[in-house]
């Protein structure tokens, strides 16, 4: 279970509407805690897709854009995990939109997820977020739905 405030959930909801039609992304920032975890911060990022970025990924993926694929930043990604320790923070999730199309991830979700993280997913129908979605690797690398809990 992931535990966010409306407030966190909206963020990403703007930040999904706000680059349709392309995938936005960003990080989660909180606490692992014995019953699920709790999102303390949500950050968006820029989605660093590129040409350098497709060369890092073999297959099909390469030939990809923006509208289907995201990356953060490898600095982005390590600038984080330090501030996020210096504050007793963990990341604990990624959080990405699939633009018209529905909030379960795709197979490239899967090959490049981690064990450990919740990957939310929006999905954002013709520029307006809809379905919002958790999900966490198993033991067997297969994505299970993760319930998400509203707090105050």
């Amino acid at each position: 279970m992931i535990r966010f405030s409306q407030e966190h959930l909206q963020t990403i909801r703007t930040h999904a509407e706000s680059t349709y039609p392309d995938e936005c992304c960003g990080i989660i920032l909180g606490y692992l805690v014995n019953e699920g975890k709790t999102v303390v911060e949500v950050m968006p990022t820029e989605n660093a897709w590129n040409t350098e970025a497709a060369a890092e990924f073999p297959g099909e993926r390469t030939i990809e854009s923006k509208r289907r694929q995201y990356t953060i930043a490898p600095e982005v990604m390590l600038k984080t995990q330090k501030e996020a320790r210096d504050r007793s923070l963990n990341i604990i999730g990624i959080f990405h939109s699939h633009p018209d199309h529905p909030a379960i991830p795709s197979e490239c979700d899967r090959l490049y997820a981690w064990q450990g993280y919740s990957y939310i997913i929006v999905s954002v129908q013709n520029g307006k977020a809809g379905e919002l979605q958790s999900w966490s690797l198993d033991d067997h690398h297969q994505f299970q739905a993760e319930a998400i809990e509203n707090i105050i």
